[in-house]
Order: structure tokens, then C-alpha cells, then sequence
């Protein structure tokens, strides 16, 4: 570095650019413009879903047990946010506002505070895995409106604190002040007060959302779908209307004022629970109606348009956030009487092994398993008249025509350590759990992929690629679901939307690869299964079909030999044209000569089909015998005959 000048003061960068050399170089920080902030705080997410996850995210880090969230659905003029967590201390409002992207999670200053674990600043003071990292999940909010109002408090603080937020549009100019000069960027304005609370022990946080976006409340509103059905029910003759088919379930639409309920079908709403279901019940209605699909007339249902935008953004909601399965989590099935369950290989062009099955056993106890890796405690999220679970099933699911009937459940587990390489290059060491679910049909369509999560949260929907997988595996890959449960490692991957990953980390490259190996056994073993399946109900046929032929000979024997108890004798068809057991009763011919025929390829359906004609010889043989039409020719004839029934046979079964 340069010497301070003469007045003391540090020089300018670009001076002490001029005057470095290779060996008296310039050292010196990044630093980030304040309206790189402002564009951030502008809108970064993309969905009126996205900012919502993000304030469930928050109240899940500040150590919440419920989340409740109410709108006035469908005219979306109000949306609030509340839930049950440590709230805030006027210190930790002052470095929220003032510090947007400087998270106090994950450092020391966290712990200052008191919203992080004193030994462990990536944990919540209660234990929790933190899913916030950067410091602008409440500013997510500016994508539905750009004021909102914050109403927090901390237990056993006698008042509780008020803002009010109002977010500046970014522009890419700079206000000027009176004198002409460009004045600082800034964010937002924000009022506090704070104010006398009546319920001391109470805590906790309400997000309160008004003047939502028109943009936001169109969004919400689905006002693309009913604008066109609107449009399209105006044009005044029948012949020149399209086919447009609205959402099979729906919360209801509005006019144009944003007011008054339309009917559409006769209804205004028309959705899959009840008035009087429980909100726990009204969602596995809503999850059960997609299944329900599939058995009717809707073999392959898409949530796009199966649903409005709001159900889709409850589900999408549901399926990001730490919360249970909608009817247990995947590792704690049994190991046997619905699924098999295989154990997934780490090496390269490895393969699967099966897991023993142990009716009293789970999956997590076979293998070890640990997801959630911290039990989170009581965590619910009741939005509006639905309390939200993971919208995953695996079991009880619908029947098809597929060889296998039965899913088939790969598992996997991994912890790299990236020996050798800087942490600063590798990103530290990552751990992770996954399930690889194969089954007939997958629903919705938007499950068949993978997805990731971290520390039981995700911001990414199932991926379809399956991370960019190259292999011509289109069916299978619709017939698979995949979910990976990162403990450590991979959030410095994620993109600040936490909605995508960076593809050149480290992380994101060694799960791709794990990932498409897992693919690669999942192929081979289902391939097995699906044969093994095959072949045994090719066998099961084969055997019926014989008992079949054997019956017909053994009741005409039974019927000519006026003897209901006596068989017809065994006829063979040995190497040497003599019984294996000399002294056995029946008949026995030359194989060769009686089955004379062409070699060609065996295949196990070809095998099949020659054991069924071989049968129905030695049956209509036996047939002859009844009638005593065989005993009277020479052995050479008996054999000459047989091979000609076997030739017309034989032709038949080609035809």
C-alpha cells in the first residue's frame, strides 16, 4: 500500500493504482452501492408465493411454533402475516432496517442480539437450523406491496413496538437536491413507535400487508385465466366462442371493481374441502382431490390447471417450508408389505442392494437415517381455513397396468469432506440424505423431478431435468420422484433468490453427479424388477396353461376308462427315446425326432411357448392312448405321428 499523503489523508484508489508495481501492489474490498440494495429490495423473487415462503421462513428462524396467515381472499386486499416467535428488540429492528443484506445471522452479531445460538451462530437460540442467510427476507414482501407494517414483541417487554415501512421504487436516476447535486439512494422511509402492550408475556411478530400491487393482486386473483373466460362468455354468438375451461377448483372470482363475487358453473367458489372441515382435514382433501384425478379421467392432473393461483401457491408454500408429510415422511414407512426398498451405491457404476424386509421395521431404522436432522418441535403454519403439510404421498396409491404394481424406493446417503481443497475453493464439507421414489404414476406432474432442500427448506420446485440428466430416460424419469435433505454444506450455492443454485459450485456439481449415478442404479434395478415380474407371470401362465392341457387328457382317460380314480400313463420324450426309469409304466419317444425343428435364438418367452407345445404332445399322445389309436402303430410311426401334430401345432402358434 502507498503512504498516506501529505495532509494525511489515504489516497484515492485509482492514485494508489498509478503508483503500484508487482511487488508493492494494492489491496483493497469490494463494496456494494446502495442501489444495488434498492434493487434487490425491488423484487428479486418472482411470485407473490416467494414472499411469502420468505416470511415464513423468518418466524420459523426466530423460533415460531405457528404461523398464521390471513388474506380476503379472492379480492386480495389485505394479507397478514402473524406467528409465535422470540419478536423483536427495538436493537434487532434498528439492524434489520438499517443493515438490509447484512444478515445478523450466521455471525457473531446474531449471537450479540440474541437471535442465534451464543456457541453456534448458524442455530436459532432454540436449536433450529437457520434458513435465513443474507438479510432481505422481510424486504421479499416488496413484491406484493411496496408499504407494509411491522408489529413485534419480544416476551415480557411491557410495550411492543410498531413501523411502518414505505419501499422506494428503484430508478435509474438519482434524485437531484435543491442545489442541482445528486443526493443518496434511498431505500425506503420507515415510522416507529412504540406503544403500551396489555399482554406481557406475550411475543411474537405480525407482518401486515396493505395496498397490495395491482400487478401482485392479479397475480392472486388468477385475473389471467378470468379475464379470458370473461372475454369469451361476451362474444355474443355460440359458434364463435373457444374452448376455455377454468381451474376444476377455484377460491372464486371478482369483478372488475375487485368486489363482488361471479359465478362461474352456478358456483362462486368451487374448492375440494368443506365449510365445516378442520383446516387439517381440508388440506388432505385438497391433496387427496389430485390423486382423485387420476382414477377419473385425468390420468396425467397438472396443478396449473387443476387449480387457481392461489390453491397453487398454498401448495407451493406447503411443500417448501419445514413441515411433516401430509401422511408421514418417506424414511418412516416400513420396510416391507407396500414398496421395495433398495440401498442406493456412492461409487461410480455401482449398484443397488436390497433391503431386507422387517415387517416392525422403518426405512429410517434399516438404514440409519436422520432426516430431519434437528427435530424442529412443534412447527405449523395455518393459512386461512387450511393448515399446510408436505402435499407428498407414497403410500395407497393408485393401481395401473405396469408390470411392477408396487413402488420401489431407492435410498441414499453421502458426507464428503473434500479432502485437499480449501474450503474457500470447496465450499466446506456437505452431507445429505435422499429418496429416490419410483412408482407407476406420479402425481401431480409438477412431483415428477427432484428437489433439494436445506436444513428442511426449499425455495426450488421439483426440477424435471433431474439436474440437466442426459440420459434418454423419459418414462422412468415421469414415473420417479426425488427429494434430497442437505445437513451441511450447499446454501453457498444457492442464488440470493433461493430459488436456483449456482451449477459451477462445488456442491451443486457433486450432488448433479451423485444424483445421476443414483439415476443410473434406479434404471438398473427397476429394469431387473420389471423382468423378474414378467417372467414370473409368464411362468404363473405357463404353469396355468399346462394344468390346463393335463386336465383335458386326464378326463378323457377318465371318462374311456369308465374310472373316475384311474390317470392316464405318463408319456416322456427322453434323449434316447427309452424311459429314464425302466420299469415305469408309460410311454416314451425320441425327442429329437418328435420336436425336429429349425435351432434358432431362445428367448424366456420362446422357452415358454415351447414348453406349452411340448405339453400339449404328450397330452393329445396320451389322448390317443385313450382311444386306442397309438398302440397299433410301430414306435417309428407313433414318433412320425407326433412330430406332424407337433409341426401343425407349432405353425399355429406362429399364425
Amino acid at each position: 500500500m502507498s503512504a498516506a499523503g501529505a495532509n494525511g489523508q489515504q489516497p484515492s484508489l485509482a492514485a494508489q493504482i498509478r503508483e503500484s508495481t508487482a511487488s508493492h501492489y494494492v489491496e483493497t474490498v469490494l463494496k456494494t452501492d446502495e442501489q444495488v440494495i434498492a434493487r434487490v429490495t425491488d423484487g428479486i423473487y418472482r411470485q407473490p408465493a416467494s414472499a411469502l415462503r420468505e416470511l415464513i421462513s423468518n418466524a420459523y428462524d426466530a423460533d415460531a411454533t405457528r404461523v398464521v396467515i390471513k388474506t380476503d381472499a379472492p379480492r386480495f386486499e389485505r394479507i397478514t402475516v402473524e406467528d409465535d416467535g422470540r419478536g423483536m428488540t427495538p436493537e434487532v429492528l434498528e439492524h434489520l432496517l438499517e443493515h438490509i443484506g447484512g444478515s445478523a445471522k450466521r455471525n457473531q452479531t446474531g449471537a450479540e442480539l440474541g437471535i442465534t445460538e451464543h456457541d453456534d451462530p448458524t442455530r436459532s437460540p432454540k436449536g433450529r437450523r437457520l434458513i435465513g442467510k443474507i438479510g432481505i427476507g422481510l424486504f421479499s414482501v416488496s413484491q406484493l406491496t411496496h408499504s407494509f407494517q411491522i408489529v413485534t414483541k419480544v416476551k415480557d417487554d411491557p410495550y411492543r413496538t410498531i413501523a411502518t415501512v414505505a419501499l422506494r421504487q428503484f430508478s435509474d436516476f438519482k434524485a437531484k437536491a435543491p442545489d442541482g447535486r445528486e443526493t443518496q439512494f434511498e431505500s425506503g422511509k420507515v415510522k416507529i413507535w412504540r406503544t403500551k402492550a396489555s399482554d406481557k408475556a406475550a411475543h411474537g411478530t405480525t407482518i401486515a400487508l396493505t395496498a397490495i400491487r395491482p400487478q401482485a393482486r392479479d397475480t392472486l386473483r388468477s385475473r389471467d385465466i378470468w379475464s379470458a373466460i370473461e372475454h369469451n362468455e361476451q362474444v355474443a354468438s355460440p359458434d364463435d366462442r373457444q374452448t376455455i375451461e377454468p381451474p376444476k377448483f377455484h377460491i372464486g372470482r371478482v369483478d372488475t371493481s375487485g368486489q363482488l363475487l361471479q359465478r362461474t358453473g352456478g358456483k362462486q367458489t368451487n374448492l375440494p374441502w368443506g365449510r365445516s372441515d378442520k383446516p387439517d382435514a381440508a388440506f388432505k382433501k385438497m391433496v387427496d382431490c389430485v390423486w382423485e384425478e387420476v382414477l377419473g379421467s385425468n390420468p396425467n392432473p397438472r396443478l396449473e390447471r387443476l387449480f387457481d393461483y392461489y390453491l397453487r401457491m398454498v401448495w407451493q408454500i406447503a411443500l417448501a417450508v419445514p413441515l411433516p408429510y401430509v401422511e408421514g415422511h418417506l424414511f418412516d414407512q416400513p420396510t416391507s408389505g407396500w414398496a421395495s426398498v433398495f440401498e442406493l451405491s456412492n461409487k461410480v457404476r455401482g449398484s443397488t442392494k436390497r433391503v431386507e424386509p422387517k415387517p416392525p421395521v422403518k426405512i429410517r431404522q434399516a438404514l440409519s437415517l436422520s432426516d430431519p436432522k434437528d427435530d424442529p418441535g412443534k412447527f405449523e403454519i395455518i393459512f386461512d381455513d387450511l393448515k399446510l403439510k408436505r402435499p407428498i404421498r407414497f403410500r395407497k396409491l393408485p393401481t395401473t397396468d405396469h408390470a411392477l404394481k408396487h413402488p420401489l424406493v431407492f435410498i441414499g446417503k453421502c458426507s464428503e469432506k473434500f479432502s485437499g481443497v480449501p474450503p474457500a475453493l470447496s465450499g466446506g464439507p456437505l452431507s445429505f440424505e435422499a429418496y429416490l421414489f419410483w412408482s407407476p404414476k406420479i402425481a401431480p406432474t409438477e412431483h415428477q423431478g427432484s428437489l433439494i432442500r436445506i436444513h428442511g427448506s426449499s425455495g426450488t420446485l421439483f426440477d424435471p431435468t433431474f439436474m440437466r440428466y442426459q440420459v434418454s430416460e423419459q418414462t422412468r424419469l415421469r414415473q420417479t420422484t426425488c427429494e434430497i435433505f442437505v445437513s451441511e454444506g450447499l446454501d453457498s450455492a444457492l442464488n440470493i433468490d433461493r430459488e436456483s443454485f449456482n451449477n459451477a459450485h462445488p456442491h451443486s456439481v457433486f450432488i448433479t453427479k451423485w444424483l445421476h449415478n443414483a439415476l443410473t442404479q434406479l434404471a438398473t434395478a427397476q429394469k431387473r424388477a420389471a423382468s423378474e415380474v414378467r417372467e414370473a407371470s409368464r411362468a404363473q401362465k405357463t404353469e396355468e396353461r399346462i394344468d390346463e392341457i393335463q386336465q383335458i387328457a386326464a378326463e378323457v382317460w377318465a371318462e374311456e376308462a369308465d374310472d373316475e380314480g384311474s390317470v392316464p400313463p405318463p408319456v416322456e420324450l427322453s434323449e434316447t427315446g427309452e424311459k429314464t426309469k425302466p420299469n415305469a409304466d408309460g410311454y416314451a419317444f425320441s425327442r429329437s425326432v418328435v420336436l425336429r425343428k429349425k435351432p434358432q435364438t431362445k428367448t424366456r418367452g420362446s422357452r415358454a411357448r415351447d414348453l406349452v407345445l411340448e405339453e400339449k404332445v404328450k397330452a393329445i399322445a396320451q389322448v390317443l392312448v385313450s382311444y386306442e389309436l397309438l398302440d397299433g402303430l410301430t414306435k417309428r410311426k407313433q414318433e412320425q405321428l407326433l412330430n406332424a401334430i407337433y409341426k401343425i401345432l407349432d405353425a399355429s402358434e406362429d399364425a
